[in-house]
């Protein structure tokens, strides 16, 4: 299991185990089963209170399978999502009906990769914000909503008097901000970010991304952020781990993985973060041959054996599990650890 590095109080919020999410290929006359897609294959992580984890990775790594699957927008195929309840109560999401869920949905929110699709273009911006407020806390009155509502609004940068406007009526960023004030408006304990700001302008996305950071020391949250820009998650992770067709490959501090780095794969995706300066010489570049393969045909053992530089005839025996080469430094690789 995997060793976490200390946040605000050390100790796990959630905690996934072995988790599986594979989804059937059905085809033919008769559409039989022909084959699976093993978007998720075995994933073990532990998110600590307060903490930000990052979750990085090519897309159709199964980066955002997980968190549906923490949130149960899709059900796990294998393995238990652990959760401790704001009342100490450590639940498994993967057993729980959809009447014992419904309660425990007011502690884990999501912030949805783009902030136009995923807000009602016919509702207003202090509906949209209300809704939740009417399923997890319908005792509240009307006149006690709406002021919660532009508390929220005032929360993320914006306006009381801004909750009278449509979605169409504002900018991505402003947007992106509406659905931050949603996903608070349980009084969450975990988000789940789904890349946040990759939809934004660059400059937007510091602003978005230091909001999110001043809600988290407020609120005391804790994020999953799931992205693939590597300067963004380094700037606002605690700890990053690294996907690779399904499987952990590599987990550590922020530090750590940026500057001492292990797994071939790693090592890769770092090497092609873009420098300021274009003339600048990249010695250490790093280029992988071969494509990605695909999740219908996933190789043996260690998925990234068909790419990496590294690789012996050993690596296809087995998928390698996470070892720790370091204080909560865990790399799924035996050619190196």
């Amino acid at each position: 299991m995997m060793a976490a590095k200390t946040s605000a109080n050390g100790k796990a919020l959630l905690e996934l185990r072995g988790l599986k999410v594979h989804y059937p290929i059905h085809g033919g006359i008769f559409l039989r089963r022909i084959g699976e897609v093993k978007a998720v294959d075995g994933v073990s992580a532990v998110v600590n209170e307060g903490e930000t984890l990052g979750l990085v990775g090519e897309s159709g790594c199964g980066k955002t399978t997980i968190g549906k699957a923490v949130l149960r927008l899709v059900h796990a195929t294998e393995g238990e999502i652990r959760f401790t309840r704001e009342s100490g109560e450590r639940v498994d999401l993967v057993e729980m009906n959809r009447g014992e869920m419904r309660p425990v949905r007011a502690e884990i929110q999501m912030i949805y990769q783009d902030p136009y699709s995923s807000l009602n273009p016919r509702w207003s911006v202090g509906e949209i914000i209300a809704e939740p407020l009417m399923v997890h806390q319908p005792k509240l009155s009307v006149a006690e909503r709406d002021e919660k509502v532009a508390w929220l609004l005032e929360k993320v940068g914006l306006t009381g008097e801004q909750s009278y406007r449509y979605p169409h009526e504002f900018s991505g960023g402003q947007r992106q901000r509406v659905g931050i004030a949603r996903a608070l408006s349980t009084g969450p304990r975990l988000v789940v970010a789904d890349e946040p700001v990759s939809a934004l302008d660059v400059s937007i996305q510091a602003q978005v991304i230091n909001l999110m950071q001043d809600l988290q020391e407020e609120f005391g949250l804790t994020y999953l952020f799931i992205a693939h820009d590597l300067s963004v998650v380094e700037h606002i992770s605690h700890r990053i781990a690294v996907m690779y067709l399904g499987n952990l490959v590599e987990v550590g501090s922020s530090n750590e993985l940026y500057n001492h780095a292990m797994h071939p794969y790693t090592r890769a995706l770092l090497s092609a973060v873009p420098l300021p300066d274009p003339d600048a010489n990249r010695p250490d570049r790093i280029a992988l041959t071969g494509e990605v393969p695909s999740p219908l045909a996933k190789p043996s053992g260690c998925a990234f054996r068909t790419r990496c530089p590294l690789a012996k005839s050993s690596c296809a025996d087995e998928i390698p599990p996470l070892k720790e080469v370091g204080p909560g430094h865990l790399v799924a690789c035996p050619v190196v650890s």
